[in-house]
Protein backbone atom coordinates (compact mmCIF):
# COMPACT_ATOMS: atom_id res chain seq x y z
CA UNK A 1 0.00 0.00 0.00
CA UNK A 2 1.45 3.44 -1.02
CA UNK A 3 -0.28 6.95 -1.26
CA UNK A 4 0.48 10.19 -0.47
CA UNK A 5 -1.31 12.89 1.80
CA UNK A 6 -1.05 16.77 1.02
CA UNK A 7 -3.04 19.62 2.37
CA UNK A 8 -3.57 23.27 3.45
CA UNK A 9 -0.37 24.09 5.80
CA UNK A 10 -2.45 25.30 8.25
CA UNK A 11 -6.40 24.43 9.14
CA UNK A 12 -8.48 27.03 11.64
CA UNK A 13 -11.82 25.61 12.43
CA UNK A 14 -14.72 26.69 14.68
CA UNK A 15 -17.46 29.16 15.62
CA UNK A 16 -15.99 32.46 15.44
CA UNK A 17 -12.83 31.78 14.00
CA UNK A 18 -12.99 34.29 11.67
CA UNK A 19 -12.02 36.56 14.72
CA UNK A 20 -8.51 35.73 14.07
CA UNK A 21 -7.99 36.47 10.94
CA UNK A 22 -6.00 39.78 11.38
CA UNK A 23 -3.65 38.42 13.30
CA UNK A 24 -3.39 35.31 10.42
CA UNK A 25 -2.62 38.25 8.02
CA UNK A 26 0.05 40.15 9.88
CA UNK A 27 2.77 37.30 9.25
CA UNK A 28 2.47 37.61 5.95
CA UNK A 29 3.05 41.18 5.10
CA UNK A 30 0.87 44.40 5.19
CA UNK A 31 -1.02 44.61 2.12
CA UNK A 32 -3.45 42.34 1.28
CA UNK A 33 -5.86 41.38 -2.07
CA UNK A 34 -9.18 41.14 0.10
CA UNK A 35 -11.37 38.81 -2.37
CA UNK A 36 -15.36 38.94 -1.58
CA UNK A 37 -18.50 37.51 -3.06
CA UNK A 38 -22.04 39.16 -3.99
CA UNK A 39 -22.75 40.70 -0.98
CA UNK A 40 -20.30 42.97 0.51
CA UNK A 41 -21.81 43.19 3.29
CA UNK A 42 -21.38 39.62 4.46
CA UNK A 43 -17.72 40.35 4.46
CA UNK A 44 -17.80 43.83 5.33
CA UNK A 45 -17.20 42.83 9.39
CA UNK A 46 -13.64 40.76 8.04
CA UNK A 47 -12.85 43.47 6.07
CA UNK A 48 -12.92 45.98 9.03
CA UNK A 49 -11.30 44.06 11.16
CA UNK A 50 -8.16 43.76 9.00
CA UNK A 51 -8.28 47.53 8.21
CA UNK A 52 -8.36 48.21 12.31
CA UNK A 53 -5.36 46.02 12.73
CA UNK A 54 -3.56 48.58 10.08
CA UNK A 55 -3.52 46.34 6.79
CA UNK A 56 -3.98 48.08 3.76
CA UNK A 57 -6.76 46.31 1.76
CA UNK A 58 -6.85 46.28 -2.10
CA UNK A 59 -10.83 45.12 -2.76
CA UNK A 60 -11.60 42.51 -5.69
CA UNK A 61 -15.61 41.52 -6.43
CA UNK A 62 -16.52 37.96 -7.63
CA UNK A 63 -20.10 38.05 -8.83
CA UNK A 64 -20.21 34.63 -10.66
CA UNK A 65 -18.50 32.01 -11.63
CA UNK A 66 -14.49 32.66 -12.31
CA UNK A 67 -13.34 33.10 -15.80
CA UNK A 68 -10.20 33.50 -17.01
CA UNK A 69 -10.91 37.06 -17.95
CA UNK A 70 -11.43 37.19 -14.10
CA UNK A 71 -8.45 35.57 -13.07
CA UNK A 72 -6.40 37.47 -15.25
CA UNK A 73 -7.50 40.63 -13.78
CA UNK A 74 -6.95 39.62 -9.92
CA UNK A 75 -3.05 38.56 -10.85
CA UNK A 76 -2.74 41.77 -12.17
CA UNK A 77 -4.06 43.72 -9.52
CA UNK A 78 -1.73 41.70 -7.13
CA UNK A 79 1.13 42.70 -8.90
CA UNK A 80 0.08 46.10 -9.81
CA UNK A 81 -0.83 46.78 -5.75
CA UNK A 82 2.60 44.95 -4.55
CA UNK A 83 0.10 42.53 -2.75
CA UNK A 84 2.23 40.29 0.28
CA UNK A 85 -0.94 37.68 0.24
CA UNK A 86 -4.50 37.13 -0.96
CA UNK A 87 -7.62 36.87 1.49
CA UNK A 88 -10.57 35.07 0.04
CA UNK A 89 -13.86 35.34 1.62
CA UNK A 90 -16.65 33.20 0.15
CA UNK A 91 -18.24 30.41 -1.69
CA UNK A 92 -16.09 27.93 -3.99
CA UNK A 93 -15.99 30.54 -6.42
CA UNK A 94 -14.81 33.07 -4.83
CA UNK A 95 -11.81 30.34 -2.81
CA UNK A 96 -10.79 29.59 -6.65
CA UNK A 97 -10.23 33.23 -7.55
CA UNK A 98 -8.44 33.35 -4.66
CA UNK A 99 -5.84 30.42 -4.97
CA UNK A 100 -5.84 31.14 -8.65
CA UNK A 101 -4.75 34.78 -8.59
CA UNK A 102 -2.39 33.81 -5.89
CA UNK A 103 -0.58 31.57 -7.47
CA UNK A 104 -0.36 33.55 -11.12
CA UNK A 105 1.14 36.71 -9.87
CA UNK A 106 3.67 34.33 -8.26
CA UNK A 107 4.66 32.69 -11.78
CA UNK A 108 5.35 34.46 -14.94
CA UNK A 109 3.64 34.29 -18.49
CA UNK A 110 -0.21 34.01 -18.38
CA UNK A 111 -2.95 31.78 -17.39
CA UNK A 112 -3.11 29.81 -20.63
CA UNK A 113 0.10 28.67 -20.15
CA UNK A 114 -0.94 26.49 -16.86
CA UNK A 115 -4.29 25.36 -17.84
CA UNK A 116 -5.37 22.08 -18.31
CA UNK A 117 -7.53 20.95 -21.93
CA UNK A 118 -7.41 24.40 -23.15
CA UNK A 119 -4.10 25.79 -22.35
CA UNK A 120 -0.59 24.46 -22.49
CA UNK A 121 -1.07 22.90 -18.97
CA UNK A 122 2.94 23.63 -17.98
CA UNK A 123 3.55 23.08 -14.64
CA UNK A 124 3.90 26.10 -12.06
CA UNK A 125 7.28 27.06 -11.34
CA UNK A 126 7.08 28.88 -8.18
CA UNK A 127 4.50 28.48 -4.58
CA UNK A 128 2.16 30.58 -4.75
CA UNK A 129 1.60 33.87 -2.86
CA UNK A 130 0.73 33.27 0.57
CA UNK A 131 -3.55 32.69 0.33
CA UNK A 132 -6.12 32.66 3.23
CA UNK A 133 -8.86 30.98 2.20
CA UNK A 134 -12.61 31.93 5.01
CA UNK A 135 -16.09 29.45 3.09
CA UNK A 136 -19.10 31.03 3.40
CA UNK A 137 -20.59 27.93 2.05
CA UNK A 138 -20.41 24.55 3.31
CA UNK A 139 -19.84 22.52 -0.73
CA UNK A 140 -16.78 22.99 -1.96
CA UNK A 141 -13.98 22.18 0.75
CA UNK A 142 -11.96 24.78 -1.74
CA UNK A 143 -10.12 25.71 1.22
CA UNK A 144 -8.00 22.92 1.47
CA UNK A 145 -8.00 21.65 -2.09
CA UNK A 146 -5.11 22.29 -5.01
CA UNK A 147 -7.03 23.19 -7.78
CA UNK A 148 -9.38 26.41 -9.12
CA UNK A 149 -11.98 25.50 -11.48
CA UNK A 150 -11.68 28.00 -14.09
CA UNK A 151 -14.67 29.17 -17.09
CA UNK A 152 -13.61 29.74 -20.28
CA UNK A 153 -17.02 30.97 -22.10
CA UNK A 154 -15.00 31.12 -25.54
CA UNK A 155 -14.49 27.82 -25.34
CA UNK A 156 -17.74 26.54 -23.25
CA UNK A 157 -15.92 24.46 -20.86
CA UNK A 158 -14.63 24.24 -17.28
CA UNK A 159 -11.02 23.79 -16.45
CA UNK A 160 -8.47 23.21 -13.81
CA UNK A 161 -5.63 24.81 -12.63
CA UNK A 162 -3.68 22.55 -10.60
CA UNK A 163 -0.52 22.03 -9.26
CA UNK A 164 0.84 21.58 -5.26
CA UNK A 165 2.11 25.02 -4.77
CA UNK A 166 -1.66 25.81 -4.65
CA UNK A 167 -2.71 24.90 -1.44
CA UNK A 168 -4.16 27.94 0.48
CA UNK A 169 -1.43 28.60 3.45
CA UNK A 170 -4.53 28.99 5.78
CA UNK A 171 -8.09 27.01 5.67
CA UNK A 172 -10.01 29.40 8.11
CA UNK A 173 -13.29 27.80 8.76
CA UNK A 174 -16.05 29.39 10.48
CA UNK A 175 -19.56 27.64 10.74
CA UNK A 176 -20.59 31.21 11.75
CA UNK A 177 -19.86 32.54 8.41
CA UNK A 178 -22.79 29.89 6.75
CA UNK A 179 -25.78 31.28 9.28
CA UNK A 180 -27.27 32.97 6.92
CA UNK A 181 -26.80 31.13 3.56
CA UNK A 182 -30.67 30.56 2.27
CA UNK A 183 -31.78 27.06 1.73
CA UNK A 184 -31.44 26.84 -1.97
CA UNK A 185 -27.86 27.71 -1.53
CA UNK A 186 -27.54 25.35 1.36
CA UNK A 187 -28.82 22.72 -0.82
CA UNK A 188 -27.02 22.67 -3.93
CA UNK A 189 -23.66 23.68 -1.78
CA UNK A 190 -24.48 20.79 0.75
CA UNK A 191 -25.10 18.21 -2.67
CA UNK A 192 -21.79 19.03 -3.85
CA UNK A 193 -20.12 18.41 -0.37
CA UNK A 194 -22.13 15.08 -0.29
CA UNK A 195 -20.58 14.57 -4.23
CA UNK A 196 -17.22 14.71 -3.55
CA UNK A 197 -17.63 12.80 0.09
CA UNK A 198 -18.94 9.64 -1.81
CA UNK A 199 -17.13 9.98 -5.22
CA UNK A 200 -13.68 9.91 -3.57
CA UNK A 201 -15.18 7.27 -1.34
CA UNK A 202 -15.35 4.80 -4.25
CA UNK A 203 -12.63 5.95 -6.57
CA UNK A 204 -10.21 3.93 -7.55
CA UNK A 205 -7.69 6.43 -5.95
CA UNK A 206 -9.14 5.77 -2.25
CA UNK A 207 -6.38 5.55 0.63
CA UNK A 208 -6.73 4.83 4.80
CA UNK A 209 -6.50 8.78 4.90
CA UNK A 210 -9.26 9.77 2.81
CA UNK A 211 -11.43 6.40 3.36
CA UNK A 212 -11.65 7.81 7.04
CA UNK A 213 -12.18 11.46 6.19
CA UNK A 214 -15.55 10.12 3.59
CA UNK A 215 -17.16 7.82 6.24
CA UNK A 216 -17.39 10.70 8.89
CA UNK A 217 -18.30 13.39 6.13
CA UNK A 218 -20.89 11.22 5.02
CA UNK A 219 -22.45 10.62 8.33
CA UNK A 220 -22.61 14.12 9.06
CA UNK A 221 -23.44 14.78 5.80
CA UNK A 222 -26.43 12.70 5.15
CA UNK A 223 -28.14 13.98 9.06
CA UNK A 224 -27.19 17.33 8.93
CA UNK A 225 -28.24 18.69 5.80
CA UNK A 226 -31.98 18.37 6.15
CA UNK A 227 -31.97 20.41 9.31
CA UNK A 228 -29.33 22.87 7.96
CA UNK A 229 -31.93 23.39 4.89
CA UNK A 230 -34.98 23.96 6.94
CA UNK A 231 -33.47 25.58 10.27
CA UNK A 232 -30.74 27.75 8.66
CA UNK A 233 -29.43 28.95 13.00
CA UNK A 234 -28.96 25.33 13.71
CA UNK A 235 -25.68 25.58 14.97
CA UNK A 236 -24.85 22.02 14.88
CA UNK A 237 -26.01 21.29 11.89
CA UNK A 238 -23.98 23.95 10.28
CA UNK A 239 -21.09 22.88 12.05
CA UNK A 240 -21.63 19.34 10.71
CA UNK A 241 -21.88 20.14 7.19
CA UNK A 242 -18.93 22.74 7.40
CA UNK A 243 -16.78 19.88 8.59
CA UNK A 244 -18.16 17.53 6.39
CA UNK A 245 -17.26 20.12 3.14
CA UNK A 246 -13.76 20.50 5.10
CA UNK A 247 -13.53 16.87 4.81
CA UNK A 248 -14.76 16.54 1.02
CA UNK A 249 -12.30 18.67 -0.05
CA UNK A 250 -9.54 17.15 1.83
CA UNK A 251 -10.51 13.85 0.41
CA UNK A 252 -10.50 14.47 -3.34
CA UNK A 253 -7.52 16.44 -3.07
CA UNK A 254 -5.36 13.62 -2.19
CA UNK A 255 -8.00 10.85 -3.95
CA UNK A 256 -10.19 11.45 -7.19
CA UNK A 257 -13.41 11.78 -8.15
CA UNK A 258 -15.87 10.09 -10.74
CA UNK A 259 -17.97 10.42 -13.58
CA UNK A 260 -20.41 13.44 -11.92
CA UNK A 261 -17.43 15.59 -11.85
CA UNK A 262 -16.46 14.23 -15.05
CA UNK A 263 -20.05 15.41 -16.31
CA UNK A 264 -20.35 18.30 -14.35
CA UNK A 265 -17.17 20.33 -15.54
CA UNK A 266 -18.26 20.36 -19.13
CA UNK A 267 -21.86 21.04 -18.09
CA UNK A 268 -20.93 23.58 -16.23
CA UNK A 269 -19.58 25.31 -19.19
CA UNK A 270 -22.63 24.24 -21.54
CA UNK A 271 -25.32 25.51 -19.22
CA UNK A 272 -26.43 28.29 -16.82
CA UNK A 273 -26.60 26.19 -13.66
CA UNK A 274 -24.87 25.86 -10.28
CA UNK A 275 -22.55 23.11 -9.76
CA UNK A 276 -23.92 21.45 -7.05
CA UNK A 277 -27.31 20.89 -8.80
CA UNK A 278 -25.79 19.50 -11.63
CA UNK A 279 -24.10 17.60 -9.40
CA UNK A 280 -26.86 16.30 -7.43
CA UNK A 281 -29.20 15.67 -10.59
CA UNK A 282 -26.76 13.19 -11.87
CA UNK A 283 -25.14 11.58 -8.30
CA UNK A 284 -28.06 8.76 -8.05
CA UNK A 285 -27.96 7.91 -11.90
CA UNK A 286 -24.45 7.89 -12.36
CA UNK A 287 -24.13 4.87 -9.09
CA UNK A 288 -26.90 3.05 -10.30
CA UNK A 289 -24.75 2.69 -13.55
CA UNK A 290 -20.95 2.18 -11.98
CA UNK A 291 -22.87 -0.64 -10.07
CA UNK A 292 -24.43 -2.16 -12.84
CA UNK A 293 -21.52 -1.93 -15.01
CA UNK A 294 -19.35 -3.47 -11.85
CA UNK A 295 -21.68 -6.60 -11.66
CA UNK A 296 -21.41 -7.34 -15.02
CA UNK A 297 -18.03 -6.55 -16.13
CA UNK A 298 -16.01 -6.79 -12.67
CA UNK A 299 -18.40 -8.57 -10.10
CA UNK A 300 -14.72 -9.52 -8.21
CA UNK A 301 -13.75 -5.85 -7.92
CA UNK A 302 -13.39 -3.97 -4.25
CA UNK A 303 -15.32 -0.74 -5.98
CA UNK A 304 -18.21 -3.23 -5.67
CA UNK A 305 -18.36 -3.44 -1.80
CA UNK A 306 -17.42 0.43 -1.72
CA UNK A 307 -21.40 1.03 -2.82
CA UNK A 308 -22.67 -1.56 -0.20
CA UNK A 309 -20.83 -0.01 2.98
CA UNK A 310 -21.82 3.80 1.26
CA UNK A 311 -25.44 1.84 1.43
CA UNK A 312 -24.83 0.42 5.13
CA UNK A 313 -23.96 3.96 6.01
CA UNK A 314 -26.83 5.90 3.92
CA UNK A 315 -29.40 3.43 5.53
CA UNK A 316 -27.96 2.48 8.92
CA UNK A 317 -28.80 -0.97 7.56
CA UNK A 318 -25.81 -3.72 7.75
CA UNK A 319 -28.07 -5.35 5.19
CA UNK A 320 -28.32 -2.54 2.57
CA UNK A 321 -27.55 -4.04 -0.65
CA UNK A 322 -25.64 -1.64 -3.22
CA UNK A 323 -29.02 -0.70 -5.23
CA UNK A 324 -30.06 1.09 -1.82
CA UNK A 325 -27.13 3.74 -1.74
CA UNK A 326 -29.24 4.58 -5.29
CA UNK A 327 -33.00 4.87 -3.54
CA UNK A 328 -31.71 6.79 -0.45
CA UNK A 329 -29.71 9.26 -2.64
CA UNK A 330 -32.82 9.91 -4.66
CA UNK A 331 -34.93 10.68 -1.84
CA UNK A 332 -32.97 13.16 -0.24
CA UNK A 333 -32.64 14.80 -3.83
CA UNK A 334 -36.27 14.67 -4.43
CA UNK A 335 -36.84 15.73 -0.64
CA UNK A 336 -34.75 19.49 -2.09
CA UNK A 337 -36.83 19.29 -5.42
CA UNK A 338 -33.18 19.41 -7.62
CA UNK A 339 -34.61 19.86 -11.16
CA UNK A 340 -33.22 17.77 -13.61
CA UNK A 341 -30.91 18.24 -16.62
CA UNK A 342 -33.33 19.82 -18.87
CA UNK A 343 -34.97 22.03 -16.36
CA UNK A 344 -31.33 23.05 -16.01
CA UNK A 345 -30.73 23.90 -19.67
CA UNK A 346 -29.40 21.31 -21.30
CA UNK A 347 -30.22 20.45 -24.87
CA UNK A 348 -31.00 16.94 -26.35
CA UNK A 349 -28.97 17.75 -28.79
CA UNK A 350 -25.89 18.16 -26.06
CA UNK A 351 -25.93 15.11 -25.29
CA UNK A 352 -23.18 13.70 -27.52
CA UNK A 353 -21.07 16.68 -26.52
CA UNK A 354 -21.31 16.19 -22.94
CA UNK A 355 -20.49 12.70 -23.68
CA UNK A 356 -17.08 13.68 -25.31
CA UNK A 357 -16.18 16.55 -23.05
CA UNK A 358 -16.76 14.41 -20.04
CA UNK A 359 -14.03 11.23 -21.25
CA UNK A 360 -11.55 13.84 -21.51
CA UNK A 361 -12.03 14.91 -17.93
CA UNK A 362 -9.56 14.40 -15.21
CA UNK A 363 -11.99 13.58 -12.99
CA UNK A 364 -13.13 10.26 -14.95
CA UNK A 365 -9.94 8.62 -14.02
CA UNK A 366 -11.16 8.00 -10.75
CA UNK A 367 -14.52 6.66 -11.33
CA UNK A 368 -14.80 3.15 -10.32
CA UNK A 369 -15.16 1.54 -13.26
CA UNK A 370 -14.46 2.42 -17.17
CA UNK A 371 -17.77 3.58 -18.37
CA UNK A 372 -18.69 2.71 -22.35
CA UNK A 373 -20.20 5.66 -24.37
CA UNK A 374 -23.22 3.82 -24.02
CA UNK A 375 -23.38 4.06 -20.17
CA UNK A 376 -22.15 7.45 -20.09
CA UNK A 377 -24.83 8.36 -22.34
CA UNK A 378 -27.53 6.32 -20.31
CA UNK A 379 -26.47 8.77 -17.18
CA UNK A 380 -27.60 11.73 -18.87
CA UNK A 381 -30.45 10.72 -20.14
CA UNK A 382 -31.81 9.35 -17.33
CA UNK A 383 -30.78 12.45 -15.47
CA UNK A 384 -32.94 14.63 -18.72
Amino acid sequence: MTFEFATTRRIIFGPESSAQIAVCAKQFGERILFICGRSKARTAGIKNQLQNHNLTVVPFQVTHEPTVEIITQAAELVRKQSCDAVIAVGGGSVLDTGKAAAALAANPGDLLDYLEVIGRGNPLKHPALPCIAVPTTAGTGSEVTKNSVISSPEHGVKVSLRSNLMYPAIALVDPVLTYSLPPELTATTGLDAFTQLIEAFVTLKANPFTDALCREGINRISHALPRAVEHGNDSQAREDMCLASLFSGLALSNAKLGAVHGFAGPLGGMINAAHGAICASLLAQTIEINVKALKSRAPESPQLARFKELAVLLTGSPSARAEDAVDRIKKLCGSFAVPRLQDLGLAENDFAAAVRKAKKSSSMKGNPIELTDAELLSIIETAY
